[in-house]
């Protein structure tokens, strides 16, 4: 989808010496190519008509001077997903394609990355090129899908508003993306039959994490970060687990009690609406957090993996299923900005030795990152499919926030700079009994 390319009153590409290319695209892709050994990965089409670059290749359309002022500002990721968003940066093409041309060229160059030199040029060139082209001025103001939180890192107050700005759009919007298990997390794919769909890779998903925790009737089971309830509902229904579930989003508490009645696991199933700081009534047979740990942040999550060692019984165990990422922590600029503030990803292996370190004993890591390729691309299809009725939903600058996403997510994944891993630990018994069955049963 594009926009108009009708906008009035732009200033228009300056008379450029003999020396130099003329027109804003040939400027611009003379400043980027260096970044990428010499050739641009994607056509470029700017807001004079000018073109530049492959033209077998998706076209990045800068219809407006804000962009390149949203860039000078925010040079990379942050910059650009703030004139994506807004329409003043646009892709004719698939989006995912462009993304898959440019990470390629940043590979193929020497170390993966321009030297620091090239990038100290590149960086000159640009603002004397901005300078010519008479767009240099005061950035836009951030976009109003950009997330403005207040207070201090993981307080409650301040994780309650990072929840709720990403979960709290609506359950509607949430129910045109995902299965109807309204499971927000990586799928277990075990066919690659046609007719085997993401709700199935949810399904198998959450048999997996009931096998791999034991639960059994009766057996009490606390979901931390319990999202629209699919492993409480789940535990419930086909394993007759006890659940607490936790969440700090109403609008997920409101959907999940909903479904609790109409299913009449009133009985067997408490969503509660609660920091996971603040469970008092361990202990519980088996715990659960299905990519909550993200958001807990890296100096708190000794006080996470704390709180669950202490909620859980001797012997029981736990499982968490999370995100990782290798490349560098955190969430990143696009991710940090728009869709979950101040999310905290790092290396499996980190996470691995925090959980040990509150005394539990890690005993099986299940990395599961191709399984993510799959469950992301199937809510991309969906998504596409459903693009109208999310604008009329959502508007188009957060329509515009959830494609990027999804299609930096899945390409994330596929070339291995971010994981997703179940993590199953146990808290053994004073002598040392594990519990444990000698055989894998999953």
């Amino acid at each position: 989808m594009t926009l108009t390319d009708d906008r009035p009153d732009l200033p228009a590409a300056t008379t450029q010496s003999p020396s130099r290319p003329t027109g804003i695209a040939p400027r611009l892709a003379a400043v980027v190519e260096p970044l990428f050994g010499g050739r641009l990965p994607v056509r470029l089409k700017a807001w004079d008509g000018t073109v530049a670059g492959p033209a077998d290749a998706p076209t990045v359309v800068l219809r407006d001077p804000a962009a390149l002022r949203r860039l000078l500002r925010h040079p990379g990721e942050l910059g650009l997903a703030q004139a994506y968003v807004t329409g003043e940066l646009d892709v004719e093409g698939d989006l995912l394609d462009g993304f898959r041309r440019v990470w390629s060229s940043a590979r193929h160059l020497s170390g993966g990355r321009p030297s620091a030199g090239t990038l100290a040029a590149a960086a000159k060139n640009g603002i004397r090129t901005a300078f010519d082209l008479g767009v240099v001025g005061l950035p836009p103001e951030p976009p109003v899908s950009q997330a403005r939180l207040r207070g201090r890192l993981h307080t409650k107050s301040r994780d309650r508003s990072a929840i709720e700005h990403h979960y709290n759009l609506s359950n509607d919007f949430y129910a045109l993306i995902l299965d109807q298990h309204m499971a927000y997390s990586c799928g277990y794919w075990t066919s690659a039959a046609a007719d085997y769909t993401v709700e199935d890779a949810q399904r198998d998903k959450l048999d997996l994490v009931c096998r791999k925790l034991g639960i059994e009737p009766g057996g009490r089971h606390l979901d931390i970060g319990c999202g629209w309830g699919s492993l409480s509902l789940h535990a419930a229904e086909e394993f007759g687990a006890r659940v607490v579930g936790v969440t700090i989003s109403s609008e997920q508490k409101t959907f999940v009690d909903e479904r609790v009645r109409e299913r009449g696991l009133q009985d067997l199933v408490e969503i509660r609406l609660q920091d996971y700081r603040e469970v008092p009534d361990g202990p519980f047979d088996t715990i659960s957090s299905i990519e909550m740990g993200e958001h807990v942040g890296q100096r708190h999550y000794p006080a996470f993996t704390g709180q669950i060692h202490r909620l859980l019984r001797p012997g029981g165990r736990a499982l968490i299923q999370q995100m990782s990422r290798t490349t560098r922590p955190g969430g990143g600029p696009f991710i940090e900005a728009f869709i979950a503030p101040d999310m905290h990803m790092r290396p499996v292996g980190e996470t691995v030795a925090l959980i040990e370190g509150a005394g539990l004993e890690v005993r099986d890591v299940h990395a599961m990152r191709e399984h993510y390729v799959r469950t992301v691309n199937a809510w991309y299809d969906t998504f596409e499919a459903n693009w109208d009725r999310v604008i009329a939903m959502v508007g188009e600058e957060v329509a515009r926030v959830w494609r990027l996403y999804l299609v930096g997510g899945a390409l994330a994944f596929e070339e291995g700079r971010m994981g997703v891993d179940q993590i199953l630990a146990v808290k053994p018994t004073a002598d040392g009994r594990s519990g444990m069955p000698p055989v894998r049963a999953w």
